[in-house]
């Protein structure tokens, strides 16, 4: 069973400096742009990122820093890809926890207000994990019964997460092979942020989804609190969930106008 595309799918992984999106940096991302007629476009790129990479890092995907200090900076790349995935959908491993909200971020410190708003986002370790809780090489095992040569290579855990999802459609009858349908099973329909840090509730109203205030409206907290705004605006929170919090706080301003 094909998976059924509208517009084309970007299949990508990334590869930093560190697991923060708000403080580490990408060294690597490799894509795979597939269109609704099948066709199949890569692209990779190395990214000096401007900072050390940690030795511990290294280790993970063997990208040093003599390997990325001749490369561009991601700015001098960002507008080049964002052209590249615009009118896309997103697929990744991991991809709406962590790649695609650092690769927003990065689009945002270039000065690129990347638009996300349209797009479909299929997290491959989302449907795994609900229905055969492993990791990367082990479901690259279990769907396509083959082993996961240069785990962490950008490149090859790319290529193999676009293995997966296509089996994953195939074997489970009950997934509907639809952009829309796996992109509710991958659970990034209720976002506010890329980060997770703010939630749609039942109502379609926003709500805070972590520490003191989980569940409540950020409405009412402003409103409430009218330093948490602040508070969350001096610490280390993404741009992109600075971004979100900053409309609404300019949609109450209006409104009460």
């Amino acid at each position: 069973m094909n998976l059924q595309l509208n517009k084309p799918l970007i299949v990508f992984d990334l590869e930093t400096t560190g697991i923060s999106i708000s403080t580490d940096r990408i060294v690597e991302i490799a894509c795979i742009k597939v269109f609704p007629d099948g066709r199949e476009e890569t692209r990779l790129e190395r990214i000096n990122p401007g900072m050390p990479i940690p030795p511990e890092v290294i280790a993970i995907h063997g990208i040093t820093d003599a390997d990325v200090a001749d490369k561009p900076k991601f700015a001098e790349l960002a507008r080049e890809l964002a052209t590249f995935m615009q009118g896309c959908d997103f697929a990744g491993f991991n991809s709406n926890k962590f790649d695609f909200p650092m690769l927003v971020e990065e689009f945002l410190r270039a000065g690129v207000d990347f638009d996300v708003e349209n797009r479909k986002f299929i997290d491959a370790q989302r449907i795994f994990h609900m229905m055969e809780p492993r990791n990367l090489s082990a479901a690259y095992k279990f769907y396509c019964e083959k082993n996961l040569e240069n785990a962490h290579s950008a490149e090859a855990d790319t290529r193999a997460t676009w293995e997966i999802i296509q089996s994953q459609i195939t074997r489970y009858p009950q997934l509907k092979n639809t952009i829309d349908e796996l992109g509710k099973v991958s659970g990034q329909n209720n976002l506010v942020d890329l980060a997770g840090r703010m939630i749609y509730n039942a109502e379609g109203k926003e709500v805070f989804n972590f520490g003191k205030h989980r569940g409540k409206s950020v409405e009412q907290i402003f409103k409430q609190e009218p330093g948490y705004y602040q508070w969350m605006m001096d610490n280390d929170f993404s741009l992109d969930t600075k971004r979100r919090l900053t409309k609404i706080k300019l949609r109450m301003k209006f409104a009460t106008n």
